[in-house]
Parts: structure tokens; sequence; C-alpha cells
């Protein structure tokens, strides 16, 4: 098996608002189009694409799905992207290396929350789009709204080019516009071609002309033929699609029952004949190993050197890493010897696949504009471009979410700590949007993601996968501690133990440093009260102390330190004397020197429809939040403000809460900021607890 030429390529992503039918929609093509034999259901958990344990038990698409199926001289590759907010990493890696996106909307609910931000990120990507207004058979389906919506509420341009027979309970099947014909369609999913209902010719004639004429736009020859009332022929209407979808002034729409089938032959053909195909792409644009700035561009051909973009890591039991790619020139096969830009090292590609969902078939070669998988890379993760070794590419990555929530895990049971550090780290390299490491300060492994149930996911497939279970726990905030005075004090150590003793004085002064400039440390001894050589073990024993800290057992930073004075004994004196003399003398003056509490103070930017917007402004300040900017970003509103991280636990599931799922934000560490006074006690006391119980 090969791959088509690109013009024969579809890549096409289905998107929308969780359970609108996207898995189900793609499970009708896969057999339409004979890539699977039956048809399955998310319901029972026998979809091709949905096949992991976790969404078959929740039934809902957590990861990308990848199929393909022939259709009418064409590859189509389908990406099933998830529909909920907590896996658009996914969504992210699916639009990249997509040609086209298809928007559903379920005909009931019309524009939800999750068709927004999709069609926001096609829109980021330039991706050009339809919309499929799928579960045409449930009760308050309602097509006119969703085009109406469609344009009210996301901007588009809809033109129908299939259009209902019938809603809910008298759904009967759709009518081609641009052929004249009407599917209807029995209870066993098969169609027969009839006329036109003569109770909807009139409606009928109307939105064909209208299609026509918004086809017609973008073509000057068919424009001409149109205003000289001459008959543009079905692959006249289709070529004027064609350019108007690439060019993004106008939106295709057909009505489907993904369920039964119905209407989704009319998408297919569609798909093939107006949506564009691998040849849109012209060449590999990216950047020269090792320098961001010098540019590479590789023509988007078979002949050309090899490059690809690995956009998904699937871990699978027994089998090994799968990684999913898309060749944006050239071809690979088995046995080829390729470059990891990204890692600057070599891979050795195994059998090369296509994929329907698990199901894998062996092929020859994957060419330019194709997607393929293979298993068992050594260095490579999803983000990183395999690329021919004699001409070097790093393509533009996968812009993934940062992560907006964070949890404490601890292992269940006892000695299962390197089991479950070992499985985080597969989970992370099958998910850049997902991230686990053990912060030594507050001791805790902190595991971070982009909403509940994103995290629940990963730790039911912790124990799915790994066969380890975790308890999920607050994460401890890594407050820091400093000091705002002066101060100096005598650090004493003598310990004397029959025969040789311990003995050393260093005298210290500290004084506040300039925030985010860290420790330092200043030998100012003259004459020789302390030997040069035991000035070091001074130095080591402050470090030593300040990592423990001297009001709540956090760090302390941005202190400088000076040893002007001390005393030692020619034969007691010793290394580790002056070390604990400097321990002791730098704990004695910081907690002269006004010590204080630091947090960690981070900048979030949250965006939201305007109804919101004082609700959201009014939820931050009362989270000791300092709001910096508002201003408009496309069609939302998008509040920049500087938040204690102590006040952000959970606050992606409060904004979803609080905007009715419209709402969403991400954040990044910016500074540390001395910590109110009442908060500092209450941090102090508790701090004062856990050492008690520890």
């Amino acid at each position: 098996m090969k791959s088509p030429s690109p013009d024969k390529i579809r890549n096409v992503a289905l998107l929308a608002h969780g359970s609108a039918g996207k898995t189900m929609l793609a499970e009708a093509m896969l057999f339409a189009g004979g890539a699977i034999s039956r048809m399955g259901s998310v319901d029972d958990g026998s979809s091709a694409l949905d096949y992991s344990e976790t969404e078959r038990k929740r039934q809902i698409t957590v990861n990308l799905g990848v199929g393909h199926f022939e259709w009418k001289g064409s590859k189509v590759n389908v990406l099933d992207c998830p529909g909920y907010a907590d896996f658009y990493g996914d969504v992210k890696a699916g639009i990249r290396v997509s040609d086209s996106g298809v928007v559903l909307m379920a005909a009931p609910s019309g524009v939800e929350v999750g068709t927004e931000l999709v069609w926001q990120f096609l829109e980021s990507a330039g991706l050009p789009r339809m919309i499929c207004v799928n579960k045409m058979d449930k009760e308050h389906a309602d097509y006119r709204k969703c085009l109406d919506q469609a344009s009210e509420m996301l901007g588009a341009r809809p033109a129908p080019v299939t259009i209902p027979i019938g809603s809910a309970d008298g759904f009967k099947g759709v009518v081609d516009l641009i052929e004249e014909k009407a599917y209807v369609y029995d209870g066993s999913g098969k169609a027969s071609v009839e006329e036109v209902p003569a109770d909807m010719a009139e409606e009928v004639a109307e939105l064909r002309t209208q299609l026509i004429e918004a086809a017609a736009e973008n073509d000057e020859q068919l424009m001409e033929k149109f205003f000289g009332e001459e008959q543009l022929s079905p692959d006249e209407i289709r070529q004027g699609l064609r350019v108007g979808v690439a060019q993004a002034t106008i939106t295709p729409v057909v009505a489907t029952v993904a369920t039964s089938s119905a209407g989704v032959e009319q998408l297919m053909d569609l798909i093939v004949s107006v949506m564009p195909s691998a040849a849109a792409v012209k060449e590999a644009k990216g950047a020269k190993p090792d320098s961001e700035d010098e540019e590479v561009a590789i023509p988007a051909e078979a002949g050309s050197p090899f490059s690809a973009l690995v956009f998904k890591t699937v871990a699978e039991q027994h089998v090994g890493e799968l990684s999913l790619f898309r060749v944006y020139s050239g071809s690979v096969g088995a046995g080829s010897d390729v470059l990891n830009s990204n890692q600057g090292e070599g891979e050795r590609m195994g059998t090369v696949y296509a994929l329907v969902g698990r199901e894998r078939k062996d092929m020859e070669q994957v060419s330019v504009g194709d997607i393929g998988a293979v298993v068992k890379l050594k260095v490579t993760s999803t983000g990183d471009t395999l690329c021919a070794k004699a001409k070097p590419i790093v393509l533009p990555s996968i812009e993934f979410p940062k992560a907006v929530l964070s949890v404490a895990v601890r292992a269940k049971s006892k000695g299962d700590e390197e089991k479950i550090s070992q499985a985080l780290q597969k989970l992370q390299e099958e998910d850049p949007t997902f991230t686990a490491a053990f912060d030594p300060v507050i001791k805790q492994t902190i595991v971070s993601g982009l909403g509940e149930q994103h995290i629940d996911v990963k730790m039911a497939e912790l124990k799915n996968k790994y066969g380890v279970e975790v308890e999920l726990d607050k994460p401890r905030i890594p407050y820091r501690e400093t000091i705002k005075g002066t101060s100096k004090a005598e650090g004493k150590y003598k310990k004397q133990t029959g025969g040789r003793g311990q003995f050393g004085v260093a005298w210290l002064r500290l004084e506040p440093n300039e925030r985010g400039e860290g420790f330092e440390f200043l030998d100012e001894i003259v004459g020789g009260a302390i030997p040069s050589k035991f000035i070091p073990a001074v130095e080591k024993g402050i470090v030593e102390r300040m990592e423990r800290g001297v009001i709540a057992g956090y760090p302390v930073v941005d202190v400088k330190v000076a040893v002007y004075d001390g005393k030692y004994h020619s034969v007691d004196s010793s290394e580790m004397a002056f070390k604990m003399a400097g321990s002791i003398g730098f704990r004695l003056a910081a907690e002269q020197a006004k010590p204080t509490l630091l947090e960690p103070i981070y900048q979030i930017s949250v965006a939201v429809p305007d109804e919101y917007l004082g609700d959201v402004m009014s939820d931050v300040s009362s989270r000791r939040g300092k709001i910096r900017e508002t201003g408009q970003e496309g069609r939302f509103q998008v509040v920049k403000a500087l938040v204690p991280l102590a006040e952000l636990h959970k606050y992606s599931t409060h904004l979803r809460s609080i905007t009715q799922g419209r709402g969403f934000f991400e954040m990044e560490f910016s500074h540390y900021e001395e910590v109110p006074g009442d908060v500092q006690a209450k941090v102090v006391a508790e701090s004062s607890v856990e050492a008690d119980e520890e």
C-alpha cells in the first residue's frame, strides 16, 4: 500500500462541542468508505476510533482518533478531535496536521461553547472549514436556527449545500441543492434517490439560487454566466465553492444524522470535491536546526528530501510507543534512516502503517501529504520533526495549551513510588499538556493538566495501563522566605568530646538583596581571623540553613551575607565546625532581620464574552488579584491580572462555572511578592503544625 499523490489526499479534522456526534460521524464515514465492515457505536463502546478503556467507559473522546478511507478516487484521513476543553491539546494537534475542518453542531443545540472555541482555533490556523448540522432526528432540531447562529455567533457566511427533509421524528432525509435530488432514508440507513418533495420546491429553488450566487462570486467567468441568467452545472457550482472555501469567503453547510448515515455520503462527496487537498501545501517551511532565524523550505513533492511532523504519541501495552506523523515533503518507508532534528539524533524507521483507530495496515511508504504511524522510535516525542539527514529542517511545532490546574499525588500503596514516577513520565510523553514533577521544596509530586476531567482521566490511565493507584491532595504553595532588615550575629560552635574537639566562630552580617537577585556571599575577613581554607565551609553552612528556612521551613532568598570576623583554634577548628558556625550564625541573624514570607504571583489572562466581564473582574479582585488591563480580542473580552498562586487552586473549574463554560484562561509565573500579614500568620501556624506532625 502506497500513498496517493497529494491532490488525491484530504486531511480533515472533525471538531465540535462535546456530544455533537463527531465520533459517530467518523464511524459512518469509515463504514461508507469501506474501511470498517460494520458501524460501531459510542454508546456500547464499539466505535473504531474511541477504543481506549477510558473512552469506552466515559463514552466521550479523550484522545485524537485517526482513520482513513477511500472515496471516489481520493484518500480521506479523518482526525476525530476531542470535544471537551480538558482535552484541547489533541484538538490543537489535529488542526496542526489537517488541511481543513468540519465543524459539527448538534441540531437541537446550535452553536455551543466548544463550537465557538474550535471555530476560533481554525481561524487562528487559517484553515478552510465547513459546517455539519448533525442529529437532525432529535427533538427540537432546528436547521435554520443553526444557520442563523453560524452567521451571528461565528461570523461565518453559511451556504447550505444539503438541507433536511423534516426534523425530529419527521426527519426523512436530505435534499442535495447542487444536484437537486432528494435522498430519502429507510430504517436500515439505505437511501432512495427521489425527486425534490413538492412542498419543498419553493424553498429548494430559493436556497439553490443563493448557493449558486455565492459560488459564482468567487469566479469571474461564473459570475458573468450567472448574471447572464445561464445555468451553472453542478461541477461549476463545486468549482466556485472550492475557491470560496479556500479563500474563507463561504462556508458550506450540510445536514446529517450520523447514527443512520443520513446525509453522510453527501458530506463525503463535498469533502473530496470542494475541500482543499494536501496539494494546497506547496512546501515544507521550517528552520535550520540550532538556528531559528535561518529559514528552510523544501518543495512538497514526492521526490524532495523527507520531512514530517510527529503530532501524536500513543503508548500501547506490549507494543511500545506509536508515533503518528504527517509527511510534508518526500516519502519514508520501513528501514529508512532519518534524523530527529529537534533532538539531533538519528532514528531508524520500522514498519510504517496507515491507521483506522487501533487497527494498523502496513504501508510500503508514506508520501508527501499523507498521514502514517511507526512504532518504537527511540528519542522522538510529540511535536518533533523527522527529516532527511542531508536536508535537516525543524518544522513549526504544535502550540499546545498550557496547564491550568495542578494537584499533588501520592502513592496509595507503599513501594509504588518508582512505578508511579515511570508511569507519569510515559503519560507526559503521550500528552504534552500533562506534566508531572517532584518539587523538593514542598516535597510533593505535582501533576498539572487542562482541568479536573483531564487529571481524572490521566489518573485512571495510571491504574488501567500501569497498575498503580494514587491519592490526590491540594498542592502546597512553594513559598519563599527573605528578610526586610539588617542584623549581625555570632555563630559559635564548640564541642568537646575528650581528645580533639570542635571549635569555630563566625560573625555574620545580613542585609536584604534586590528581589530576584538571590543569595550573595561576601568574604570580609582580614588579618586571618578565620583561615581562608575554612571560609567555604562557612558559606556551605549558610546555604544549607537557607534551604531549611527560619520561620516556616521554606528556602530563604534574596539576601546578602558577609562573614566579617571570627575565631579559630589551631587544633580543634575544622571545616565541620565552621560549617556549623555559619549555619547557627545565619539562623540567629535572620531571626533578628525582620524575616518575612514571599508568595509566587502568577500572571493570568482570562478570555470571556462581554456579559461575563464584570463577574470575572469581581472574582479576580476577591482572590487578591491586581487587574492590569482589559481589552477586546476578537469576540472576547480579555482580563490580564496578577494573582497569588494560593488563590488559583481549581480556578479553571470555577471560571467555567461562573461563565457557563464560555471562559478560559492561561497562567504563567511572574514573580515573588511579600505575603500580607494575616495570610502570613496563618501559613506560619500551619507550617508549625506540619513540622510537629513530622
